[in-house]
């Protein structure tokens, strides 16, 4: 028997609040579970010693370390955040940086007094803007002209087992509505078409895509059954509507996701699940 769970307890994108603690509590275990990719969308991007680059999204820092170094003494990268717990992490993993700084600030209307800037990069942080052909003119108006835009964004719900398998489990327990494809979130560009649309209207060339796909290790590399199982309750949004539909569900659900990341356990790498990326560049 399921129990339904409200739009509340389901939001889970309150990046300045809740879900940036969120991340900073298990930062290790969400930063070693996509760092792959990450390496991935920094290749492709390929950005040059003596640019200037903007981290949108920029999380606890790692990325933006790893375009500072790719820039050198003189180029700069800015990290921006919504989050104030992450950007103080940011900021104290990039002490005595002196060409990396973060900003806290909405990127949707952020105005920048040094910019234009020559290069954007994101890792899973342009999905969550409430409006964002807006958000994404405010960007293009943040890089100079030929300036481009690298982003990193899940492909289709049904090419990421990851999260399609979780879901399943947690829906057999807690009655979870399907949401609109294009609501802000992980999965708001899997439509690539609504993709192409929003970074047109915001005055960027055609976008190109490259696909990446691989495996992802829930929880983190190494990480046992049991830890992703308690990863996922405690740090995803499907656990709060599993908690608040009472300890009995919980676990039951834990259990479940248990079974399940066993069947994907492997000794030495941890719990591996397939995963689906676009990689989209453009220019302004």
């Amino acid at each position: 028997m399921t129990t339904a769970a409200t739009p509340e307890q389901l939001k889970g994108e309150d990046w300045a609040g809740e879900q940036g603690r969120k991340w900073l509590s298990h930062i290790d275990r969400f930063e070693g579970m996509i760092a792959p990719i990450g390496d991935a969308l920094l290749a492709r991007a390929a950005v040059a010693p003596g640019e200037r680059v903007i981290d949108l999204g920029c999380g606890g820092g790692l990325t933006s370390l790893a375009l500072a170094e790719a820039v050198g003494p003189e180029g700069a990268v800015l990290g921006i955040d919504i989050s104030p717990d992450l950007i103080a992490e940011a900021s104290r993993r990039a002490e005595g940086q002196a060409n990396v700084r973060f900003l806290c600030a909405d990127a949707a209307t952020v105005a920048l007094a040094d910019a234009p800037y020559d290069r954007l990069v994101s890792r899973f942080g342009s999905m969550f803007f409430a409006e964002p052909y807006a958000a994404f003119a405010n960007l293009h108006g943040l890089l100079k002209p030929g300036g481009r835009m690298d982003l990193a964004v899940w492909g289709p719900p049904r090419d990421n087992p990851w999260m399609m398998e979780l879901m399943g489990v947690a829906r057999s327990h807690v009655d979870i509505p399907s949401p609109d494809p294009r609501t802000p979130g992980p999965f708001a560009f899997a439509d690539f078409d609504y993709v192409r649309d929003i970074v047109a209207h915001a005055g960027f060339a055609e976008p190109t895509v490259e696909t990446y796909q691989g495996e992802q290790a829930i929880g983190g590399p190494g990480a046992l059954p049991e830890d992703a199982a308690d990863f996922a309750l405690a740090s995803m949004a499907i656990g709060r509507a599993l908690a608040e539909a009472g300890p009995e569900v919980l676990e039951a659900a834990r259990n479940d996701l248990l079974a399940l990341f066993t069947r994907h356990y492997r000794d030495g790498e941890g719990v591996m699940m397939k995963n689906k990326v676009w990689l989209l560049s453009a220019t302004a």
